[in-house]
């Protein structure tokens, strides 16, 4: 297999930047989308809706964004990796609503820059809210530190995501590799950044 070949996709991945997000020498969506075959980066504030984004026409119902927002696993007594929750951030019974996505929405930015993107860009609310619920932590582990336990990097939450939605071969394992890499690199030269 080649390492630099791009992976197959199914679902596409849109992966909205906040631009302080692109100083960040640790920022993992440009390689998220270096190796995924169907993405694409967008790097700003806000943005008047899915469509103009992609240029195309798209139903909401068929695109999920991750979600952190108020929802916390932990609190919700839930043991499922993947959960769903409706556009009113209630939890739905949606395996099948997952099977039928074309698409995830990935907030990239620190937990306050993801946030003002959340409320910056309200056509959001009309997708379907997808919530992680990793066993392990982040693996930026001392080098960044995330909000919540269940907070991941955005290419951890990208292979994740695509793991259990997309079932692409061996994607979860080359988009992981790719961030131990990044972390090896950065390792013996960082110090600890404060989120």
């Amino acid at each position: 297999m080649d390492p630099f070949e791009a992976i197959d996709n199914r679902l596409f991945v849109l992966i909205l930047q906040h631009p302080r997000e692109r100083k960040e020498p640790l920022s993992t969506a440009p390689l998220a989308c270096a190796l995924l075959a169907r993405s694409l980066l967008e790097v700003g504030l806000s943005w008047p809706g899915l469509p103009k984004i992609l240029g195309r026409p798209v139903e909401a119902r068929r695109w999920g964004v991750l979600y952190l927002g108020s929802a916390r696993p932990s609190r919700m007594g839930v043991a499922e990796e993947i959960i769903l929750l409706d556009r009113r951030g209630k939890r739905a019974a949606g395996r099948q609503t997952l099977e039928k996505l074309e698409g995830i929405v990935v907030l990239d930015g620190s937990w306050q820059e993801a946030k003002a993107l959340w409320w910056r860009n309200p056509w959001l609310l009309k997708l379907n809210r997808i919530v992680l619920n990793p066993a392990l932590p982040a693996r930026y582990g001392r080098l960044r530190r995330e909000g919540r336990r269940e907070a991941l990097s955005t290419l951890e939450a990208i292979a994740f995501a695509l793991k259990r939605l997309d079932r692409a071969p061996f994607c979860e394992e080359r988009l992981l590799a790719a961030l131990e890499s990044l972390i090896a690199e950065a390792a013996p030269s960082s110090h600890r950044v404060k989120r």
